[in-house]
């Protein structure tokens, strides 16, 4: 009698735990931080989303591609990297290529890409920055170098009919520089880049 006295008080506490811990940690809490974030700093609480105009256009946080139905890059538009996440930029299958630096698929992908690049702007392969020809290890990453972007402008300017100065100035604009001065590298956001080009008018 006694030993099942016991075991049952032992239940009860640990349902009177379980139910206190729950209403803590999976409600208070939860919501605790869901309201700071949203407070503080809602834009990326709620994925960074990108609009244009009224219009949701995408997120900071996730590259899109600026090609037509077939794969081919349209002209007028800044280009992305290449990414190697499903059939380009899928957030559900998120992944690099895994191809090691001598794998012949990669070799002949770059060197594909950099034939393209080198036609469609009008640059010698060595001016081609590694990030205009390789995928990022998520296949999500929205940024190229501005080196990148800056073998673009020449392209963009002819096709759009604006003065080159005004396509680099959107670079620089839309350039971030590293973090705290010193932390990675600077980058453009592709997407953000290409909606203050869309403003210019074409």
């Amino acid at each position: 009698m006694s030993t099942s006295r016991t075991a049952g008080r032992q239940y009860w506490v640990a349902v009177r735990a379980m139910i206190v811990f729950t209403i803590v940690l999976g409600i208070a809490y939860t919501a605790l931080i869901t309201g700071i974030g949203q407070l503080a700093f809602p834009a990326q609480a709620n994925g960074s989303m990108i609009k244009s105009g009224d219009a949701v256009v995408g997120s900071a946080l996730i590259g899109q591609s600026f090609t037509d139905s077939d794969g081919k890059a349209l002209p007028e538009w800044f280009q992305s990297r290449p990414s190697a996440a499903g059939d380009g930029y899928d957030a559900a299958a998120s992944s690099g290529s895994n191809y090691g630096p001598e794998n012949s698929d990669l070799l002949a992908a770059i060197a594909e890409r950099q034939a393209a690049i080198a036609a469609s702007d009008n640059v010698p392969v060595s001016q081609i920055p590694a990030d205009a020809v390789t995928a990022s290890a998520s296949g999500l990453d929205p940024h190229i170098s501005p080196e990148y972007a800056q073998i673009q402008v020449a392209r963009i300017a002819a096709v759009r009919n604006l003065p080159v100065d005004e396509v680099e100035q959107l670079v620089a604009n839309a350039t971030t520089q590293r973090d705290l001065g010193f932390l990675g590298e600077p980058v453009v956001n592709v997407l953000q880049l290409n909606i203050a080009l869309a403003g210019l008018g074409s």
